[in-house]
This record gives C-alpha cells, structure tokens and sequence, in this order.
C-alpha cells in the first residue's frame, strides 16, 4: 500500500454512503410523487405522525438539520394544511408546530411506503439492522477532544 492509497476512490467510506443514499432517494421520489411531498418533508411529517406536537428546536435536533432548512419545509406543509405553527403560550421565541386533521390523514397515503422501500433492496432483516446500528453509531458519534 503506497502514500496515496488512502485516495482512491474505492478505499472512502464517504463514497458508497453518498452513493447509497442518492440510490435510496430515488427509490423514495416516485413513492413520495404520489402522496405530494420531498423526502425532506416525509422526513418532517413523520416526526410529526409520531409525535403531533413539537417545538422548532426538538424537530431540528431529531432531523438532524438546521432552522433554515426546516423553515421553509414547515411553511409548505402549512400551505398545504398539514401542520399548524406557532408562537409557545410560555416562551414567545419558541416555535411550536402541530399535527393538523389533514396531517394526520396524510399519514394513510404514506403507510406503505416503508414497505416499498424494504421490498426495493435485498436485505435481510438481520442485514438491515446490523447497518441501521453502523449508520447510527457513526451519526451519534462525537470525537473527544
């Protein structure tokens, strides 16, 4: 192994992560066509499906992106009437958004779509779990310093 082997494209863990989760995406866009939304605002609904009330803050932080990305996510699912959002009663500067009828009904169009997307790659479930568990370890993990 020489100096520059750590560079070839074929030795990078960043590569097939990018790769897999482009080919992921693509398997979810004609699923999510049909029931009107960005995986990004799948994403948001289904913390909302599970936890119908959420503060800006706690829905960034679980998404694992930033305010100015999910503003304007939470705006179009508003304009589509799927999500309320508002000032807290107690702290004016948080954000407090809900789960609206609608919303919740939206829930029944996108309940096969997990289904789908499992029946698109050829894992088994031991499979599956065991990178559920990788992919996790490496989002949570923190580097001490």
């Amino acid at each position: 192994m020489n100096d520059y082997d750590s560079l070839r494209l074929e030795n990078q863990l960043c590569f097939p992560t990018y790769a897999v989760a482009n080919k992921i995406l693509r398997k979810y866009q004609p699923l999510l066509e049909i029931i009107d939304l960005t995986y990004t605002q799948y994403i948001v609904m289904m913390v909302m499906w599970e936890k119908k009330r959420v503060n800006e803050t706690e829905l960034c932080n679980t998404l694992r992106l930033k305010t100015n990305t999910v503003a304007p996510l939470l705006k179009r699912l508003k304009a589509k009437g799927y999500l309320t959002i508002g000032k807290d009663k107690e702290d004016k500067r948080n954000l407090v958004i809900a789960l609206t009828e609608a919303g919740e009904q939206l829930k029944e169009k996108a309940v096969d779509v997990p289904k789908s997307i499992a029946e698109e790659f050829n894992l088994t479930k031991e499979e599956a779990e065991f990178l559920y568990k990788i992919l996790y370890k490496i989002l949570d993990y923190e580097k001490e310093e």
